[in-house]
């Protein structure tokens, strides 16, 4: 290590106590974080490219500094969703430092590791005061029963109003209006029970129909709309 001259010349002089640094919560305990291998906890973060055409929401399952788990959603861009497959190979198994200096391959993908990381080791975790935190796997909870992220998509114009083509519950295949030509209610099919239905054995069309449902005033619409032909 060099040091300057005018440095050299200085007389020394005493730090005093050292307390550390400050505990944060972890995983239901308060940890003096001095290095990688003491940050623990699960969470989630969202990113976006440079020009946010897409965006990726990251969940990661963080034990004694390693990532153990990895849930990658991505939205709004096809060539994300290729990086995202390469990034949940990359990702696991990697310590969060790693994780933060690898080319996860896509701009969102990189951003929401860098906000996720933040919030682990500044002791903002979604775990930060549950005891043991969560076992490995819990992420697959967010995605429900038919193992999908929760997405919806809507589209509207002033000329003809709002269109709603997907919610949480599922595809939307009819939206219900009532004679004022306001939205209702809306029909749905579930599309992770509709696959495994088929696969199954069950015809197609019959899990179709199994597989729909309806949300609001549905059943007393004066009028149904296809969202993607009407």
């Amino acid at each position: 290590m060099i040091y300057t001259t005018e440095v050299q010349n200085m007389c020394p002089v005493a730090k005093g106590a050292y307390h550390g640094p400050a505990p944060i919560p972890e995983e239901g305990k308060w940890v003096q974080a001095k290095q990688i291998s003491d940050i623990s906890g699960l969470t989630h973060g969202v990113g976006w490219c440079a020009p946010q055409q897409g965006a990726c929401k990251l969940t990661l399952n963080v034990k004694e500094g390693i990532i153990e788990e990895a849930l990658v959603e991505t939205l709004g861009c096809s060539g994300m969703t290729h990086s995202a497959a390469m990034a949940s190979e990359i990702l696991v198994g990697k310590t969060l430092l790693e994780a933060l200096n690898t080319d996860l391959v896509c701009d969102a993908i990189n951003t929401a590791m860098r906000e996720l990381f933040l919030q682990i080791v500044y002791g903002r975790t979604q775990t930060a005061f549950s005891e043991g935190g969560l076992p490995i796997g819990a992420s697959m909870e967010d995605l429900g029963k038919g193992l999908r992220s929760q997405v919806g998509t809507m589209f509207a114009t002033k000329e003809k109003g709002p269109r709603y083509m997907e919610m949480a519950e599922g595809y939307c295949t009819r939206i219900a209006l009532n004679k004022d030509n306001e939205i209702i209610g809306y029909e749905f099919v579930n599309l992770g029970k509709m696959m495994d239905a088929i696969k199954d054995g069950v015809d197609a069309n019959e899990a179709l129909e199994k597989a729909k449902g309806h949300y609001g005033q549905f059943d007393n619409a004066a009028k149904y709309v296809d969202p993607r032909k009407e």
